[in-house]
């Protein structure tokens, strides 16, 4: 006789355990919303040589100050900067001077805050991007005040946002260019429940496609639906699992019922098949203590190092940082804010480097726009143009790539042909430009980028490549050291100070969860279970 810890539940009876237990509707489609997958395929535009890629997307919400970040320094330029700025001026003998390849000799200075990026950039593993933005077309000072070709809501934060993420900026759409990019080129990894768009910051637009989605998880990797534990026995979870299974092992006739059910099984199967694939894979890397970003970065370069985990060859990172809205205190919260990502990106190269895969991986930074070079009190308003960096052993370091035809970098003793008012820059190359660079590199065919940029090959096909990769792109073999594995164990946090401070992912039955969770989908399969009839 069956006893009632084999009996499945009804339904009627899961409910109301449920609910004593505090297990609800919006757990459940928490879960569905940060791990969705994409189940069709798309077709492969690369060759399957076996390598591997990723690029990672560090999105400065709010709006950069970025001709703080990288500011002239040439004799004459910083003059005009200066009288540019008002009080926003760097003092020039604090920035950290660089001298471009690609300039000419002029040169040009990093933010005070920022030494770590300064070095990268002079070990040419680092570039930046001038005068970057949304641009409908290319764009002249008359264009504006005539009121062509403009994109849609100029200035809005969340517009401005779109278009960076969606590469559409005379419509507004929720499909991004990582999301169709992904569409195109997901077919060669090897099937998996995880999706090859991965977010440390929830849903966003930049990786939604039309097949793809994202998946969502925290700095210590995936979410697992609260409750739900296969192993758990003789208490109250393993009554909440035992009730979550009964549902939604059951076939129903109503669509919606179905795929909410069978959404809800594959939730949890990929969250097993990420815990399995990141269990006890640490970095050896040191985490700057209180740095946020940086923790997340290394929580990237780990799922990077566990990729055969997945089976990827091929996948794209997102991570958004707030706080650049700085209307006020731009000093203070700069100095700040650009210190941390200076050090988190240097971190993030030390562990790319320390897991082999430094020429593999390409992070690049993006913003919701540029800020007035005018002063808005102690802060900058929104604005257009900006200064952006790409950061990756596969990179053409040490140089800025810009608008050729104003030398790279915008000279300010002639700002004023690209400023609309209050040092509101024109930008000189789009953000259509730059994606296409990155995803040139990424490995989408020229012949499948109209899909990816498609106003790209109509309005700005005649113009030449940024070259933040060296051509032809190329990316040289590297030797992939091994990650150091462990037997299990929690979360260490985010480390600190000088010490080597290994991140755990503490999943360390993660492998045979999943293994349990499969046995009961083969058994689920193997039977001939009626439709339901409620």
């Amino acid at each position: 006789m069956s006893t009632s810890a084999d009996r499945p539940l009804n339904r009627r009876e899961f409910i109301s355990q449920a609910s004593c237990a505090a297990v609800g509707s919006s757990a459940l489609f928490s879960t569905l919303l940060t791990l969705r997958l994409a189940n069709s395929l798309a077709a492969q535009t690369v060759a399957t040589s076996g390598d591997y890629r990723a690029l990672v997307c560090l999105f400065l919400a709010g709006g950069n100050d970025s001709f703080n970040m990288l500011v002239p320094t040439t004799s004459g330029e910083y003059e005009a900067y200066a009288k540019k700025r008002g009080l926003l001026a760097l003092t020039k003998d604090t920035l950290l001077e660089i001298t471009p390849s690609n300039l000419g000799g002029r040169t040009l200075g990093i933010h005070p805050a920022m030494p770590e990026v300064r070095d990268l950039f002079n070990a040419r593993r680092l570039s930046f991007i001038s005068n970057v933005g949304s641009l409908v077309r290319p764009l002249t000072l008359t264009d504006y005040q005539a009121g062509r070709y403009l994109p849609v809501s100029l200035y809005s934060h969340a517009d401005q946002v779109k278009q960076w993420q969606t590469c559409m900026p005379d419509q507004r759409t929720a499909i991004g260019w990582g999301g169709r990019a992904a569409d195109i080129i997901k077919s060669l990894n090897s099937p998996s429940l995880v999706s090859m768009n991965i977010s440390l910051s929830g849903q966003n637009v930049f990786l939604t496609g039309k097949q793809a989605f994202t998946y969502a998880v925290g700095a210590n990797g995936a979410t697992a639906l609260t409750g739900y534990s296969p192993t758990a026995v003789n208490n109250l979870t393993a009554l909440r699992t035992k009730g979550v299974s009964s549902i939604v092992d059951q076939n129903y006739r109503n669509l919606f019922e179905q795929t909410y059910a069978q959404s809800t099984s594959d939730a949890v199967d990929s969250y097993y098949s990420f815990a399995a694939a990141l269990s006890g894979v640490t970095l050896k890397t040191p985490i700057p203590t209180g740095n946020a970003l940086a923790t997340n970065l290394a929580t990237i370069a780990r799922v990077i190092s566990s990729n055969q985990g997945f089976g990827a060859r091929r996948q794209i990172f997102f991570v958004q940082i707030g706080g650049w809205d700085n209307h006020t205190d731009l000093f203070s919260n700069q100095q700040n804010n650009l210190g941390m990502v200076s050090k988190a990106i240097d971190t993030f190269s030390s562990a790319l480097t320390e897991i082999g895969m430094a020429d593999k991986v390409t992070l690049f930074t993006a913003s919701d726009f540029g800020r007035t070079l005018s002063s808005n009190s102690t802060g900058s308003d929104h604005a257009w143009g900006a200064n952006h960096l790409v950061m990756g052993g596969a990179v053409n370091g040490g140089k800025v790539a810009g608008d050729s035809a104003n030398g790279y970098y915008p000279d300010f003793q002639k700002i004023s042909e690209l400023d609309t008012g209050a040092g509101r820059i024109i930008p000189g190359i789009a953000v259509d430009e730059y994606a296409r660079d990155l995803l040139s590199w990424f490995g989408i065919s020229n012949g499948d980028m109209d899909y990816v940029l498609p106003s790209f090959s109509t309005r700005f096909s005649g113009r030449q490549a940024l070259g933040l990769f060296p051509s032809p792109i190329t990316v040289a073999p590297t030797v992939v050291t091994t990650p150091t594995v462990s037997s299990g164990g929690t979360s260490s946090g985010g480390g600190g100070g000088g010490a080597a401070s290994p991140i755990f992912l503490g999943a360390m039955s993660a492998l045979a969860l999943l293994r349990l969770r499969q046995k009961r989908l083969a058994k689920r399969k193997a039977k001939d279970v009626p439709p339901s009839t409620t």
